[in-house]
């Protein structure tokens, strides 16, 4: 769906919501992390893109202070909190990311007030394509603009967090509200999730013949469930162990993988490992996409599924099926993507192979009796914008 028809479609929802126009339309994109995954919340580097599929806002302000919303996908649970009345737990579901939002908006300092929101959009919930930071980014635009309040977008990312993590319960990192958030279009972002500081990393892959092919496989996650957290804590629990604040000191120390070994816990080794390694991953991999060396990206990506899967543990099996599938029918590498759990994988793939690599998994989920995959070309996008 193109811009100005993403915009007409969520105008129209609102419209037929609470009638009337709305004031604006903000759109807020997915992303896909194309390698450097459970190393943010560890003060790692990660490395993803925005995509073109996304969350928009239709939105206009209400002066009696009530915060409406709605969404076309979730068309059956609207949720209208009151004023005095927005906290943890309240409202629950899908409208907690939003309120979440507003919540930590207004804890900071930024007066915001009462609005109409109406969300429509294309990014499938589940998918780990990080359609929960997107809902929160394009209400973050939405209710900033509304009130004309200025906030820096990396600042506006940490806001949006802290409405997941505070409001929300999801102990999640930076990236997703950052790419959502910073991204260019034809670009991934490096971020250093402990300085803050970002990089915009060329990612024209149709200039070196390849694409990266998203594959939903169909299977649905929730980081809200507990495993996600379970995670973190065994990462923290590792860094105590190793006398470090956190597993990143561990990954800059020269004898960092060598003491990750010694340690004498073997999930915390695992889990540790992971970190260390994937950090490293994704510092090669931006070295070869500035070099121009796209196609060498492959393998990086397969070893990070590989430690994903038997280091950290958050694989499952349409998703270990679709990575060998996939590189089996010829592509140069895939993984999983997201916290894990479920939702997508992707493939690098050269250009002419597209075709081969899709049957190919397709074929696998067949002799599996799985209900087909979806498929998506994943095209570098530009961050959160106003639409009209």
């Amino acid at each position: 769906m193109t811009g100005p028809e993403a915009a007409a479609a969520a105008a129209n929802w609102f419209t037929e919501c609470y009638g009337g126009e709305p004031a604006g339309v903000w759109h807020a994109p997915g992303r896909v992390n194309l390698i450097g995954e459970h190393t943010d919340y560890n003060e790692g580097f990660v490395l993803p893109f925005a995509i073109a599929q996304g969350v928009r806002a239709a939105a206009s302000r209400r002066d009696d202070g009530v915060l409406d919303l709605r969404s076309r996908q979730a068309a059956g649970e609207p949720a209208t909190v009151a004023p005095g009345t927005l906290g943890p737990g309240k409202p629950a579901g899908w409208a907690a990311y939003p309120a979440g939002v507003a919540w930590a908006l207004t804890g900071s300092g930024y007066p915001v007030g009462g609005a109409r929101i109406a969300i429509d959009a294309d990014l499938e919930r589940g998918a780990a394509l990080s359609s929960s930071a997107a809902l929160e980014c394009a209400t973050a635009l939405a209710l900033t603009e509304l009130y004309g309040l200025s906030v820096p977008r990396p600042d506006l990312a940490a806001l949006a967090r802290r409405g997941e993590n505070e409001f929300v319960g999801v102990p999640s990192g930076i990236m997703d509200q950052s790419a959502s958030l910073l991204c260019e279009q034809g670009h991934a972002l490096l971020l250093d999730c402990r300085s803050g500081e970002s990089g915009a990393v060329p990612l024209d892959l149709a200039a070196a013949g390849l694409v990266l092919l998203v594959v939903d496989t169909r299977v649905r996650h929730a980081l809200s469930d507990g495993r996600y957290a379970e995670r973190r804590r065994s990462c923290e629990d590792a860094a105590r162990a190793l006398g470090v604040p956190s597993l990143r000191d561990t990954t800059d120390a020269p004898d960092g993988i060598e003491r990750v070994e010694r340690l004498s816990d073997p999930v915390l080794r695992r889990r540790a490992r992971h970190v260390v390694t994937e950090n490293a991953r994704v510092l090669e991999t931006v070295s070869l996409l500035r070099a121009g060396q796209a196609a060498r990206i492959g393998p990086l990506l397969t070893d990070s599924h590989a430690s994903l899967r038997d280091d950290f543990e958050v694989s499952w099996p349409q998703a270990d099926v679709t990575v060998g599938a996939a590189t089996g029918s010829g592509a140069l590498g895939a993984r999983m993507t997201g916290g894990g759990f479920g939702g997508s994988v992707i493939a690098l793939v050269e250009a002419p192979r597209g075709g081969g690599v899709r049957t190919g998994i397709e074929d696998a989920f067949a002799g599996h009796g799985w209900k087909p995959p979806r498929f998506l070309d994943a095209l570098p996008s530009a961050g959160a914008h106003r639409l009209r």
